[in-house]
């Protein structure tokens, strides 16, 4: 700062002299500023993109193993699913579930009073992933997405990343770290590094599997009286909606259809805690025949 306002009073006494204009003065000044923080390389042991409940704990790890760790999360929003409204874990034997994972249920289960516990409010499981994040003290950085990756060989080096909300201003920031991870849902980083990878269902016969591709079988099917148009018993009417005309394939065959995404909701019976169910604009009740 010194520097600078040395430098200043030296325009000053130029421009007082008439020997610079307003422009060329600018210019200079401008110069002697330094570069945005944008400009400086984040360098770090392990960057994780992606602030998953995967990637939090990813990071909470090799932070307690004494790594230099960032996290970058494309959204506004940490945990994943598990914080997002997935509060009903899928388990089978759960003596099965051990390390920082069943740490994380034993944490919920304080909550509840309860030694560990498997299903929980997201807010719960936020409050939970917050605490790993202070213990570790991660640095995170929200809605930043990844734009491009610079490898040598093999070799991740590098990513840059914008600003998700912005992206029109200059955020571009330069990651630089000896190990990269991705633990997003959508797996944007690995397709841009350059793996392989296949959308939709592999059939059976490519890897000699038994449970894969188009499946009916004799669970997570409609009952028989099921009817599917939009008047009972007359085909003319139309099929309900969200029923396809296309022939089911042979069993086991292979397809690029991939699941929806939808939404996960966490609903109460307690009066002090609820809140009225509107209809959204364009509510539009055929959409859920099938449902009933």
């Amino acid at each position: 700062m010194k520097f600078i306002n040395t430098a200043f009073v030296f325009f000053q006494k130029l421009w007082s002299l008439k020997v610079i204009s307003s422009v060329v003065l600018i210019f200079a000044l401008a110069s002697f500023t330094s570069k945005s923080d944008n400009d400086k390389p984040i360098e770090v042991d392990v960057c994780v993109y992606g602030g998953s409940s995967a990637g939090i704990i990813a990071a909470y790890t090799a932070k307690k193993l004494g790594k230099s760790v960032i996290v970058i999360e494309p959204g506004n929003y940490l945990g994943g699913l598990t914080a997002g409204g997935l509060g009903a874990t899928d388990i089978g034997n759960k003596y099965a579930i051990t390390g920082i994972g069943k740490n994380f249920y034993r944490r919920i289960g304080e909550y509840y009073n309860k030694f560990e516990q498997w299903t929980f409010e997201p807010h719960v499981a936020d409050k939970v992933f917050a605490d790993y994040i202070k213990e570790a003290q991660l640095d995170i950085k929200k809605n930043y997405r990844l734009v491009r990756v610079k490898k040598d060989g093999e070799w991740i080096k590098e990513i840059i990343i914008e600003n998700s909300t912005n992206p029109k201003k200059k955020t571009n920031q330069v990651i630089k770290a000896k190990m990269f991870i991705d633990a997003t849902y959508e797996g944007d980083w690995m397709a841009k590094s350059g793996v392989s990878y296949t959308v939709g269902r592999e059939s059976n016969d490519q890897y000699g599997e038994t449970f894969n591709g188009v499946q009916l079988s004799d669970y997570h099917q409609f009952p028989n009286n099921v009817d599917p148009y939009k008047i009972p018993g007359n085909p003319k009417s139309g099929l309900l909606w969200g029923i396809s005309t296309d022939t089911l394939m042979p069993q086991g065959s292979g397809d690029n259809k991939v699941q929806a995404y939808n939404f996960r909701l966490a609903l109460t019976h307690y009066n002090n805690n609820l809140i009225t169910c509107t209809n959204p604009e364009n509510y539009d009740t055929t959409h859920y025949e099938l449902l009933l």
